[in-house]
């Protein structure tokens, strides 16, 4: 039950930062307000790194900003390394 819950939050996390990735694009083509950069970390950080990974190549968004180019990665391979270590306790 835990891990389905789990499931489901990543499933909701991940598809809302692509969401979010692709509507600032949009945004930002028209010059409309923006999402913040910290807003698209932290969900990253949270859990959707995978999410915006796939809205940064799809929409070709914040692909030359390394806080996304470099940061977006490494928040998955240490999220990929955390699940890892608390599977095996």
């Amino acid at each position: 039950m835990l891990y389905t819950v789990f499931g489901f939050y990543l499933l909701a996390v991940n598809l809302l930062l692509f969401i979010l990735m692709g509507w600032d694009k949009a945004a930002a083509r028209r010059s409309a307000r923006r999402t913040r950069e910290t807003t698209l970390l932290g969900l990253a950080v949270i859990g959707g790194s995978v999410g915006g990974i796939l809205g940064m190549l799809l929409f070709r968004h914040k692909t030359k900003k390394p806080a996304f180019r470099i940061g977006m990665p490494l928040i998955l391979i240490c999220q990929a390394l955390l699940a890892g270590l608390l599977l095996r306790l």
